[in-house]
């Protein structure tokens, strides 16, 4: 799997994470929904970042805890995903939600959203939060 995952950080230390256990977990989550792992980046980076992505490419000027660049192809998915840990950790603070549960459920959103789950549209939250339950609980949360 090293071929398929980079982890990037751009102005933010690396969170403690056990990458290999991970990595395996995505690819049961990516399998569950009947997809093949392409290559996935992840970006950590802070509020300051996020806000600059969000704007340049979504012409969207708020804060976010990720977003999600879908170049998946049929079941093979694909992506860059930036993440911002602060926001990660104000929602977490904000839900009071541990900030490693949270973090994983935010790393898991973007696959999910790379399998065709979305949470834009009328019923949609919900469908993607009890994915993300589901997936949290296949890692032991």
């Amino acid at each position: 799997m090293k071929d398929i995952f980079q982890w990037i950080c751009d102005g933010v230390d690396m969170p403690e994470l056990n990458l290999q256990e991970i990595e395996k977990w995505i690819d049961r989550v990516a399998h569950k929904h009947e997809r093949i792992l392409g290559p996935l980046t992840y970006i950590f980076c802070d509020d300051e970042k996020i806000l600059e992505v969000n704007r340049k490419f979504l012409n969207h000027d708020y804060f976010t805890d990720i977003i999600t660049f879908d170049y998946s192809r049929g079941k093979l998915i694909s992506g860059d995903m930036f993440i911002s840990l602060d926001t990660v950790r104000s929602n977490s603070e904000l839900v009071g939600q541990p900030y490693d549960v949270e973090l994983r459920r935010v790393i898991i959103h973007g696959v999910l959203h790379l399998c065709g789950i979305n949470d834009k549209g009328p019923g949609e939250r919900e469908i993607m939060e009890a994915e993300e339950n589901l997936a949290l609980k296949m890692l032991d949360y």
